[in-house]
């Protein structure tokens, strides 16, 4: 009897586990197979073993965006973190306005990275962009944002920390909802400050969700393609080019297929080994608490 149920519970699973493994199983397997072959677009390929990965590592223009990649999850993360958990402190409230400001930071969320795109390129170009008129109209050269080696990351990261600053917001904003009233009552009758009651309360109770805001907003920005290629295309000089940008042009613009695998390989290690880090670093503690 209990075989039975066992055979039933496998039927019920089957056609989600089928899925799961032709839309992420099998290609993740296959990848990796690409990897250690010289293929392109249109041939068969020859196996190389791990010929593309020593090719990679002595690849200065993979490595170059590897560093970009890492330099402008720097400047997102920290930034995307502070804003959208003080927005969040901000609009936890119960009246309307608040809940109109939500919505509208939210509302960037949604937009798609075309339209991110060309609403900041209105922004960041020197000639016709609205920061080059204010600049103007104040006396002082426009800053050539999209074309300035030392200014390209930090306006790719400026652009993205606008457009994903909501989804982190409304998880700030349901781990307030979830710290009890009892505890800022008690910390006003001990006539604690707000600094005070911010440190010692609100974000211990946040830890869990603080954890996971950066390991999701770290494993997203390492993957940041759009902004990229749509602003910038990777120039100036390869200043802005990200690691995921890399694989685009070697597998579509170079057609080796085998070497853009090799390298995305090796982005999903980074990803995978950042993550969990940051799980160990930050999160068990967490849990060691939570089972106390």
């Amino acid at each position: 009897m209990t075989s039975e149920r066992d055979w039933r519970g496998l039927l019920f699973v089957a056609p989600f586990l089928l899925l799961y493994s032709i839309i992420l199983i099998f290609p993740l397997l296959h990848g990796v197979w690409l990897s250690l072959n010289q293929v392109d677009l249109f041939g068969a390929g020859h196996f190389v073993g791990a010929g593309n990965y020593v090719d990679l590592f002595h690849d200065p223009v993979f490595g170059t965006s590897l560093v970009n990649t890492f330099e402008v999850t720097l400047m997102i993360v920290p930034a995307l973190t502070v804003i959208s958990l003080a927005l969040a402190l901000a609009l936890n409230r119960g009246s309307k306005c608040a809940a109109v400001f939500r919505g509208v930071f939210f509302s960037w969320a949604v937009l798609s990275v075309t339209i991110l795109t060309l609403i900041w390129r209105f922004m960041l170009a020197p000639d016709a962009g609205l920061l080059g008129f204010l600049a103007k109209s104040l006396g002082s050269e426009p800053l050539p944002f999209l074309s300035g080696e030392h200014l390209v990351l930090p306006a790719l990261a400026i652009t993205t920390v606008w457009w994903s600053v909501g989804f982190p917001m409304l998880l700030f904003l349901a781990g307030l909802q979830q710290i009890p009233e009892d505890m800022y009552e008690a910390a006003a009758l001990d006539n604690a400050g707000p600094w005070t009651t911010f440190w010692r309360i609100t974000v211990p109770s946040l830890r869990r969700t603080l954890v996971l805001v950066i390991m999701l907003q770290t494993a997203a920005q390492l993957q940041l393609f759009g902004q990229s290629q749509l602003l910038t295309a990777g120039g100036p000089s390869g200043a802005s080019r990200t690691a995921v940008l890399f694989l685009f042009e070697t597998a579509f613009g170079r057609w080796e297929l085998g070497y853009a695998s090799a390298a995305a390989e090796i982005l999903f290690l980074i990803i995978l080994a950042v993550t969990l880090t940051q799980y160990w670093a930050t999160g068990r503690p967490t849990g060691a608490q939570g089972g106390r």
